[in-house]
């Protein structure tokens, strides 16, 4: 757990671009999660999540675009399922992506100066909670934190902020961050991109 701990701490400890980009990176990550969902439920478009999370990686660019990011919001809220209409479990690994990108725009809005923070959190409990979910029992937090999923994501979290640390806004920073997030082929979970 110190790991994870250590971690939050570094997240906590980004500001301005940094954060952004730390949580634009994770959603990144996590983008399959809510597109497979959308594909097996025929849920909503998963266009919207896509040119949501495009916004957020012009924003990065400085590419002098200007974004309305409260329209974005509420478009991503809208695009946010809720568990209560679905009886099958892709829904939750959707609903943290959503509520991750919602972060990250409310983090450049800055009305959520944790959503980094927020961010970081949601992908390691939703690895968490696939993890038990595939397992079909309770375990402890000891085996969650040894389950090679968890392990690999504390692990790219990590790789993420120590990368971050050397860069600045930059079209080629933004071109790393994105080769990050794709790079293994698969989201947090598994889900093949």
């Amino acid at each position: 757990m110190n790991t994870k701990l250590n971690t939050f701490q570094r997240v906590r400890e980004l500001t301005g671009w940094h954060a952004v980009a730390f949580a634009a990176t994770l959603v990144q990550r996590m983008q399959p999660n809510y597109q497979l969902f959308c594909q097996a439920t025929e849920y909503s478009d998963a266009e919207q999540f896509r040119k949501s999370l495009e916004s957020i990686w012009q924003w990065l660019g400085r590419s002098g675009t200007k974004i309305n990011f409260a329209l974005q919001l509420d478009k991503v809220e809208e695009a946010t399922p809720d568990a209560a209409d679905f009886d099958n479990y892709g829904v939750y690994p959707a609903i943290d992506a959503a509520i991750s990108l919602a972060a990250t725009i409310s983090l450049i809005m800055n009305d959520e100066p944790q959503g980094a923070v927020m961010v970081s959190k949601l992908s390691q409990g939703c690895v968490e909670a696939f993890v038990e979910a595939v397992a079909g029992e309770s375990l402890s937090a000891e085996e969650i934190k040894q389950h090679p999923l968890m392990a690999w994501e504390v692990e790219f979290q990590t790789e993420l902020l120590d990368a971050l640390h050397n860069m600045s806004p930059s079209s080629d920073s933004i071109k790393l961050l994105k080769k990050l997030a794709v790079e293994e082929g698969v989201s947090n979970i598994g889900i093949e991109i």
